[in-house]
C-alpha cells in the first residue's frame, strides 16, 4: 500500500479529515450463474452525466442514469478535484466507466448482457449519509428490479 506521505500536501490534509466508514460485513454476494450467463450493470464515481442532465455539484449524493446505448463520447465529465488527475478520462471514458469495454464482452459471450442502464455518481462526498439512506438503495433496486446479476464498481 502507497504511504500517506507521498501526497501532496492538501491531499494529506483531506484524508486526515475524511471520515471513513468500516463495516464488519460484506455486501458481497456468490455469482449463481456463470458470468456468461449474468446481466451486467456498470456503477461509478466519476461523476459523468449528459448533455440535457444536471451536473454535479460538490458533495452532491444524487446519481445519473445512463443508457447503455449511449456513445461514451457523450459522458460530460463533472467530477473536478485538485485531489486528482482527469485528463485520462477526458480522453478516454473507459478509464471510469468501461461500457466500451464491456459492450465488447458481451460481444464475445464473456458476459450474459448488459443492462439497459448504468449509473454514475459523483466521487469525494464528504458527508455521504444521504448517499447511504436513500440514493445508493434507490439504483440499488432499480438494478433488482431491472434483473441486474452483476454491477461491476469503477470507483473514482
Amino acid at each position: 500500500m502507497a504511504s500517506v506521505w507521498k501526497l501532496d500536501r492538501l491531499s494529506r490534509f483531506f484524508m486526515k479529515f475524511y471520515g471513513g466508514q468500516r463495516y464488519q460485513t460484506s455486501p458481497n454476494t456468490p455469482l449463481r450463474l456463470p458470468l456468461s450467463e449474468c446481466s451486467v450493470a456498470l456503477i461509478t464515481t466519476a461523476g459523468f452525466f449528459l448533455d440535457g442532465q444536471n451536473p454535479f455539484e460538490k458533495g452532491d449524493c444524487s446519481y445519473r442514469e445512463i443508457p447503455n446505448s449511449i456513445p461514451t463520447q457523450a459522458l460530460i465529465n463533472g467530477h473536478k478535484s485538485a485531489a486528482y488527475d482527469e485528463r485520462g478520462i477526458e480522453i478516454d471514458a473507459n478509464l471510469a466507466f468501461p461500457l466500451d469495454r464491456f459492450r465488447e464482452l458481451e460481444t464475445e459471450g464473456k458476459i450474459g448482457s448488459l443492462n439497459h442502464r448504468h449509473f454514475s455518481f459523483m466521487g469525494s462526498i464528504t458527508k455521504p449519509q444521504r448517499l447511504i439512506r436513500q440514493t445508493a438503495p434507490e439504483v440499488a433496486q432499480m438494478l433488482k428490479a431491472d434483473g441486474v446479476d452483476v454491477a461491476f464498481l469503477t470507483p473514482v
